[in-house]
């Protein structure tokens, strides 16, 4: 796993909580979604708004930005907590292998460059497989069980 970690800035911040707190109340923008996340270290819940990729039937979370705080607190929690607050549900997940991220991450990028771009490991929607595999060690990629 590749420590690359993107971090937003201020205006990014103010941008993602914005679009959190409506994801929270149930309203999803291009496919944003709440998740909450149990911290390593607090045991708290945190909360991120992410956007749920379904391929084939299977729902999946991806980290663009590389190896952010919530994919390490569900790397380590091995669970997450998806939907609006009163609705929520638990999920356990798991982290997919390097060599299966990009069956993933084309169709990510593909939906949500125009919103990931400048994040996303340097992927765009014309990347081969190959630089698909070499981009994968650097983004996080959960498979949401159940």
């Amino acid at each position: 796993m590749n420590e690359r970690y993107d971090a937003p800035g201020p205006a990014a911040r103010i941008f993602n909580g914005a679009i959190r707190r409506l994801a929270e109340s149930g309203i999803s923008i291009q496919g944003s979604t709440a998740v909450r996340v149990r911290g390593r270290s607090t045991g708290r819940l945190r909360g991120v708004v992410v956007n749920l990729l379904t391929v084939d039937g299977r729902r999946y979370l991806v980290s663009p930005r590389g190896n952010t705080q919530w994919a390490r607190n569900a790397r380590a929690a091995g669970e997450i907590e998806i939907g609006p607050r009163r609705r929520s549900r638990i999920h356990p997940v798991v982290e997919l292998s390097d060599d299966t991220k990009p069956t993933v991450l084309k169709p990510y990028v593909d939906r949500w460059f125009w919103q990931v771009k400048g994040h996303v490991g340097g992927l765009t929607p014309q990347s081969g497989r190959d630089e698909l595999r070499a981009a994968a060690p650097s983004i996080p990629v959960f498979e949401i069980l159940n």
